[in-house]
C-alpha cells in the first residue's frame, strides 16, 4: 500500500465532497462576512477545542489574510496547555458563552464557529449565547459526528444539542466518526486525522470567497501582506491603525 496516494486520496474525496456539496453554503457564509466588511465589522471565529483551535491561528494575523478577524482565543480550551488538562476544559460548561462576551460578539455580528465533532459544551455554549445576542452564527462541523454520537453521550453539551441545529449557516466538513482515516497493514487502529486539514481547507475558501465578493461589489477587504517581504510593514501599518485597538490578540 502506498500511504501517501491513500492519504491524499480520502483528504481529496473529501474536498471534492465539499466543493460539489457545500459551495451554496460556502457562498452564503462569504456574502455574511462580506457584509460585516462593508459594515466595518470584526469577523469572529472560534475553534471549540483541542486541534479545533488551530483553524483560528492559520487565519489570524498572517498574509492574505483578513484583517478585521477576530479569534476567540482561550488558552484553557487550546493545544499549547497539556494535553489532558484542556480536554478536561473542553467538556467543561461556561467557556464559550462567556468567550462570546469578553471578545464583544454582537447584533448582526458574524461568528464562525468551528468544530468537527459538533456537540462538546464550548461549541455548543459559544453557538448559543452569540445567537441569544443577534450574531450570525456559521457553524463548521462534520454530520457523520453528529449523527453518529448518542444523545446522552457524556461530554454532550447539557442541551443535547448539536451546533447544526443551532448554526445559521451549516457547513458539512464530512469528517469522517473517528477522525482518522488510515488503516496501516497488521496495525488495528487507524492512523491520521484529518480534521484540522479539512478545517483549514474550508477557512481558507471561506477567505477567498469573501474577498472576491468584497471585490465584486466594489468593496476593498482589509487583507494582510506578508510582514516578512520588503514594504509589508508598511503596507499593513494602515490596518494596524485600523484594528489594533479592536482586534484583542494583535
Amino acid at each position: 500500500m502506498d500511504l501517501g496516494k491513500e492519504f491524499s486520496a480520502r483528504i481529496n474525496e473529501i474536498i471534492t465532497t465539499i466543493e460539489q456539496k457545500q459551495k451554496g453554503n460556502i457562498d452564503r457564509a462569504a456574502a455574511e462576512m462580506k457584509r460585516s466588511i462593508a459594515e466595518d465589522r470584526l469577523i469572529y471565529v472560534f475553534g471549540g477545542g483541542g486541534h479545533t483551535c488551530l483553524v483560528m491561528q492559520e487565519l489570524f494575523w498572517r498574509a492574505g489574510g483578513l484583517a478585521n478577524l477576530c479569534p476567540l482565543i482561550d488558552f484553557a480550551i487550546h493545544p499549547v496547555t497539556p494535553a489532558y488538562l484542556y480536554l478536561g476544559h473542553e467538556r467543561m460548561h461556561g467557556i464559550g458563552n462567556h468567550l462570546v462576551d469578553y471578545y464583544g460578539v454582537g447584533k448582526d455580528d458574524v461568528i464562525l464557529v468551528f468544530h468537527s465533532y459538533g456537540f462538546n459544551p464550548p461549541t455548543i455554549d459559544c453557538a448559543l449565547e452569540a445567537k441569544s445576542r443577534g450574531a450570525t452564527v456559521v457553524g463548521i462541523s462534520s454530520s457523520l459526528w453528529q449523527e453518529a454520537i448518542p444523545r446522552d453521550f457524556f461530554i454532550r453539551h447539557s442541551s443535547k444539542k448539536n451546533l447544526f441545529e443551532i448554526a445559521d449557516i451549516c457547513i458539512d466538513n464530512y469528517v469522517p466518526f473517528g477522525d482518522a482515516v488510515i488503516n496501516v497493514d497488521g496495525f488495528d487502529k487507524p492512523v491520521s486525522g484529518v480534521s484540522s486539514i479539512i478545517d483549514i481547507y474550508i477557512a481558507h475558501r471561506l477567505e477567498m470567497e469573501c474577498v472576491a465578493s468584497c471585490v465584486s461589489a466594489g468593496i476593498t477587504p482589509p487583507v494582510w501582506s506578508s510582514a516578512n517581504l520588503e514594504g509589508g510593514d508598511v503596507s499593513n501599518a494602515e490596518l494596524r491603525k485600523r484594528y489594533n485597538s479592536r482586534v484583542k490578540f494583535l
